[in-house]
């Protein structure tokens, strides 16, 4: 049987692992979600046909897993309300909330409980996402494939050792699509300034995204040598990369990683 689930919180994160739980007839009677907002709680419950409710002790009790899907900001009144009840049934933690880590979670709930700390990106919506996982000392395995488990309804699950780096997981891939985005927006803006049609531009630039996706992952080669193989001496390819490197793109790269990582370092010290 699959163990019961409580998602505390119903945004488009938690939906988009609930619809892929499902897919995989995950046992939509033991998923339970806490949301406040009326709006999304009546849309998860008449789209998904899972039991959504305001109140996050209600949702909790009994379940198995917990897993929290609220803002950083408000994560730590979230879980004084639950102490209580997470001392007494010792659940299964996992979470979703950018710059939260795993010893303040276990604090706020009382201490001793077995936490995972999960980094997801968007494209979770499309089953395409990219999830970075930590666990604490109290995760046994059993714990561990559980929670890969259920990720892995969103897309790719990679374990990272050191829970310092699950900032700079969140920089790489949890905010990386917006990077994605920015440079496919820029593409279609230079086309589009030379004289192509903005509809044309965007249909161009968003494939050439979705196909150079697909080779990254389906050629078995390296991101170095795909670039070198399109790269021929002298050609369109290498003006414009030359352009690229000249502009210092390396260097801004790193420079907008560290930013994002260094946000979510203050974000755990300001939800202290």
């Amino acid at each position: 049987m699959d163990p019961q689930i409580a998602f505390i919180g119903g945004g488009n994160m938690a939906r988009s692992l609930i619809g892929g739980l499902l897919a995989q007839d995950f046992d939509k009677s033991a998923i339970r979600v806490s949301e406040p907002y009326t709006p999304t709680r009546e849309a998860l419950a008449s789209e998904l046909g899972i039991t959504v409710l305001d109140d996050n002790r209600r949702v909790a009790a009994g379940s198995a897993v917990w897993l929290f899907a609220v803002k950083p900001q408000v994560m730590k009144t979230v879980c004084a309300e639950l102490r209580e009840l997470a001392q007494a049934e010792r659940p299964l933690v996992l979470s979703i909330a950018a710059g939260i880590t795993a010893t303040q979670l276990d604090s706020w709930l009382g201490g001793g409980l077995p936490v995972v700390r999960i980094m997801p990106n968007t494209p979770a919506l499309l089953g395409a996402g990219a999830n970075g996982l930590f666990a604490n000392a109290r995760v046994d395995a059993a714990q561990k494939a559980l929670a890969e488990r259920l990720f892995r309804a969103t897309g790719l699950c990679t374990w990272i050792a050191d829970e310092a780096l699950m900032d700079t997981v969140t920089a790489l891939s949890g905010s990386g699509p917006a990077y994605v985005f920015l440079l496919c927006e820029a593409m279609q803006a230079a086309a589009v300034k030379q004289g192509l049609p903005a509809e044309a531009a965007r249909d161009l630039a968003v494939q050439t995204f979705v196909g150079a996706a697909r080779m990254l992952a389906e050629s078995g080669e390296s991101v170095e040598v795909l670039r070198q193989r399109v790269t021929s001496p002298n050609g369109t390819t290498h003006a414009a990369i030359t352009a690229f490197e000249d502009g210092g793109l390396r260097r801004l790269v790193q420079t907008a990683l560290d930013a994002a990582t260094a946000r979510g370092i203050a974000l755990s010290r300001e939800n202290d």
